[in-house]
């Protein structure tokens, strides 16, 4: 799929970060060998952020709309729809985006949908967004993109680490007369879903203490069931040979050239397929943000909007840029935008006490 909209506009971001930090040098000091070492340069591992053990994403969500409100960025009156992206519900049902709705006492037409998806999950939001801008008039849409896949408590987080990351991010959206095209494709190959794959927790394997039990994935890494199961080499394979034209396709659609392109905010699974994918694209790894992993953890449909508040929230509170916004992962999906953005009324990252 590939298409325009027009008339739409980004006009703030707001990312939350959990309070408990961890580092990977300590988190792998009980079992650290070379190749733990090698790891964390070539991947570009180093802090990263995991929710408390009672911590939801709806509380993520709740906290960080909250401070958007009493900053009186956006007033109740002006939300037409919420929807929130995250494969972690606080449970089956009812839905994050109800919770949300109703935790803020929200007029009962605003629109709640919640969209399970991972790593491509930010543009999909968005582009969800620009359709329902279609048909609630000035009203604006609150993506919300959340996860706690590694919220653990210190020991937990000890005995058997990951370098993922927790958090949330809130994302306005409105529709702006004004504002230049927005320009997205998107495209899907459920043949390879079981390329990134939590085997248990649903309807077709619950959650037991037999699922917990760790095992070898196939390439001598334990995981139980219950952990994200990654083809490393299949995934890494899938980014190289599918972004890069999808990339191309965009901008060539856009009727741009790559040098117009200011920023490329791509979702960050680890720092060397980044550098391996901007090579590939041929843009200069300036412009491509790569500190995400390092600095937060790998925190899926968080990972745009983070790379966002945490390399040019200034930038882009008062000026424009043409960006270039990508995901690609589990699905396996892969998505991008070209849209100009700037002059937002707010671009900001804060840590919760969550």
């Amino acid at each position: 799929m590939i298409t325009t909209f027009n008339g739409k506009r980004i006009s703030g971001i707001l990312a939350v970060l959990p309070e408990n930090e961890y580092d990977y040098d300590e988190e792998t000091k009980p079992f650290a060998t070379v190749q733990t070492k090698r790891l964390k340069k070539i991947m570009g591992y180093g802090k990263r952020r995991a929710a408390k053990a009672d911590t939801t994403t709806s509380d993520l969500c709740i906290y960080g709309l909250r401070h958007i409100l009493e900053k009186g960025w956006i007033r109740k009156d002006e939300i037409g729809a919420i929807i929130v992206v995250s494969i972690c519900p606080d449970y089956y049902v009812p839905h994050i985006s109800n919770i949300i709705h109703g935790e803020l006492e929200l007029e009962k037409d605003v629109i709640c949908m919640d969209i399970p998806q991972a790593c491509a999950g930010y543009i999909m939001g968005l582009m969800q967004a620009y359709l329902l801008l279609e048909h609630i008039g000035d009203k604006k849409v609150l993506v919300f993109t959340g996860d706690v896949l590694c919220r653990k408590d210190r020991e937990d987080s000890l005995k058997h680490p990951t370098f993922g990351g927790d958090g949330a991010s809130v994302t306005v959206v409105e529709n702006d007369k004004s504002a230049l095209p927005v320009y997205m494709n998107l495209y899907s190959d459920g043949s390879q879903r079981e390329a990134l794959k939590i085997p248990a927790g649903g309807y077709r394997l619950p959650r037991s203490e037999e699922t917990a039990i760790p095992m070898d994935i196939g390439d001598g890494t334990m995981r139980s069931q219950n952990e994200m199961w990654m083809d490393g080499s299949g995934v890494f394979n899938f980014v190289q040979r599918e972004v890069p034209p999808m990339i191309a396709e965009i901008i060539q659609y856009a009727n741009m050239s790559i040098e117009q392109i200011d920023w490329f905010m791509f979702h960050q699974p680890n720092k060397f397929m980044l550098q391996k994918l901007a090579d590939r694209i041929g843009v200069e790894h300036s412009k491509v943000p790569m500190n995400v992993v390092g600095d937060f953890g790998n925190s899926n449909s968080n990972t745009v909007p983070y790379a966002i508040t945490s390399n040019v929230a200034e930038q882009m509170k008062t000026g424009n840029y043409t960006c270039c916004l990508a995901g690609f992962g589990a699905g396996l999906t892969w998505a991008s935008m070209i849209a100009e953005m700037g002059n937002l009324d707010f671009c900001e990252m804060i840590i919760s006490d969550l």
